[in-house]
């Protein structure tokens, strides 16, 4: 008995011990990141490098809003990508809601094309893209980077919504269409609340894949004005030098969206993690 504890005690201690060494690993990054933002332009590349900075300064924060266009930058992610964000749901709940109740002609060979949208590497769209938008005339435009955006996140996003609709049992529709409902108003007074975990998790992906997407926001967008974060700090590089200290504020900056999403989706992302483990 006595053994058997003693395994258990080490092999919790082994398990610490490689969470921690892996937790190091994922922040050593990002605390490199928040100590280089507070140095000033001349510490930043001093040696001995150091971790705490002798003078601390916020002048980087401040640098970004007044002499750069950042925070045009800051409005356009945040406008195409909520756009593309709340248009990707829509469209993938009720594509993964019909898939999931339905059985129609093609639907295999439809959920099939989905997956395979997305064996291709994005770099083979981008010439395709390019002359369908110029065609259009939505280059450099809000509304092409929208639609671009949505074409890679609603394909995943279906399959998302399609697998965690089919783990709400297909009762509780019926149930409502006998007391009156119709199928849509059954979709949306009784499933999509149930689905809210799914619909969190499916919007942090899409959500994450806008705000960090660079190459089509780089060759799609000629003007300052409607260049996104991704490209704006990319062009913070000056052609003699690079102020590292404004890059990782900037950098800071704009990954808060992305943590303050998180965390008021926190619940909802992690009980659809657990979605279907136990029954």
């Amino acid at each position: 008995m006595t053994t058997i504890r003693s395994r258990k005690v080490l092999l919790n201690l082994c398990s610490y011990i490689i969470l921690t060494m892996a937790s190091l690993f994922v922040l050593i990054p990002s605390l490199w990141m928040v100590s280089t933002a507070l140095k000033r332009s001349e510490d930043v590349m001093s040696t001995p490098l150091k971790w705490i900075p002798d003078a601390v300064t916020f002048n980087p924060f401040i640098r970004i809003w007044k002499e750069y266009p950042f925070g045009a930058y800051f409005a356009n992610s945040v406008y195409v990508v909520i756009t593309a964000t709340v248009i990707s749901l829509i469209f993938s709940a009720l594509a993964g809601y019909g898939t999931s109740r339905f059985n129609f002609r093609g639907k295999g060979a439809f959920l099939t094309f989905l997956l395979m949208t997305q064996m291709f590497p994005s770099i083979m769209l981008l010439i395709p893209f390019y002359k369908v938008l110029k065609a259009f005339g939505l280059i450099d435009s809000h509304l092409g980077l929208i639609l671009v955006y949505i074409s890679f996140t609603i394909p995943f996003c279906t399959w998302m919504m399609m697998g965690y609709f089919q783990i709400i049992p297909k009762e509780l529709d019926k149930v409502a269409m006998i007391d009156g409902c119709s199928r849509l108003r059954t979709f949306v007074q009784i499933i999509l609340p149930l689905s809210l975990p799914g619909l969190s998790a499916t919007a942090i992906y899409a959500f994450l894949v806008g705000w960090n997407e660079y190459m089509f926001a780089f060759i799609l967008t000629t003007s300052e004005s409607m260049k996104t974060l991704p490209v704006g700090i990319a062009q913070l590089n000056g052609f003699y030098k690079i102020e590292w200290n404004d890059m990782m504020a900037a950098s800071i900056v704009s990954s808060l969206p992305l943590i303050v999403l998180f965390l008021f989706l926190q619940k909802y992302f992690i009980s659809s993690l657990t979605a279907g483990a136990v029954k």
